[in-house]
């Protein structure tokens, strides 16, 4: 039997389970759904305000936002505010979601029978937010841990296996394709056209324009000399050539 070295990086993400304390920023639309124009009885800019007052590091999202939250989308929350007011009573819920659009905290329910809207928008927004208050919301940044593994015997048999040829032979374990997948933060957003797509980011701006093809999952990038086609799941590989050399690159993509 000959002793191989094998060298496992295994890069673990460390935390008990997801809170607002993992997101380092929070995100306010100006414009919530239900609403007819933007800030509207001045919903945004109370929800901003007293996230703010509470240690949040907010944004509108017509703001110039900072560069590692431009980069890294997934750095932010997004606060939603859930208008399930009726007739007679408002009734409001701020949900945080995350950058796949996944509700990571949601607060208690706040109303108002008050009848004049802007003072019973924010009666209801100022209750609902007496449970995130509770939070004590502190930015707590990822860690990851780094583990490597002991010597392991490898057979000869294993070893024709794996191809190994010299004694001694160092091996290093490389992730697979679905767990290079999982840390994509890389962000489009599809908008059907005549032609095919047009991806978009969160600036936003036009990021790909993309022109139908006979095969399935697959698309040309106009006005550049290559292709878009999927890998796995939401995950997309653009390839084209950039100065005569090939770029590939990887992208979630939400249609």
């Amino acid at each position: 039997m000959k002793k191989i070295l094998l060298l496992l990086f295994i890069t673990t993400s460390v935390f008990a389970q997801k809170s607002v304390n993992d997101y380092k920023y929070v995100i306010v639309p100006k414009q919530y759904n239900g609403f007819k124009k933007a800030d509207q009885y001045q919903t945004s800019s109370l929800i901003k305000f007293l996230l703010k007052k509470n240690n949040f590091n907010v944004f509108f999202d017509d703001e110039s936002l900072p560069a590692d939250l431009v980069s890294d989308r997934c750095k932010a929350l997004t606060a939603d505010l859930f208008n399930d007011s009726g007739i007679f009573v408002t009734k409001v819920q701020i949900r945080f979601k995350d950058c796949f659009n996944k509700e990571v905290y949601s607060s208690k329910f706040g109303k108002s029978k008050l009848k004049e809207y802007k003072k019973a928008y924010h009666k209801a927004i100022r209750e609902a937010f007496n449970s995130i208050k509770q939070l004590n919301y502190k930015y707590v940044p990822k860690t990851t841990e780094t583990i490597v593994t002991k010597n392991i015997e490898v057979s000869t048999e294993r070893e024709r296996n794996y191809n190994l040829q010299k004694e001694d032979k160092v091996v290093e374990v490389k992730q697979t394709s679905d767990e290079l997948y999982t840390n994509i933060t890389n962000v489009l957003y599809a908008q059907p056209k005549d032609y095919g797509y047009q991806l978009i980011n969160d600036v936003p701006e036009v990021v790909f324009k993309l022109l139908k093809t006979n095969r399935e999952n697959s698309f040309i990038i106009k006005d550049k000399n290559g292709t878009f086609s999927k890998k796995s799941g939401d995950v997309w590989s653009a390839e084209y050539y950039e100065n005569d050399k090939l770029v590939t690159k990887l992208f979630r993509v939400k249609f």
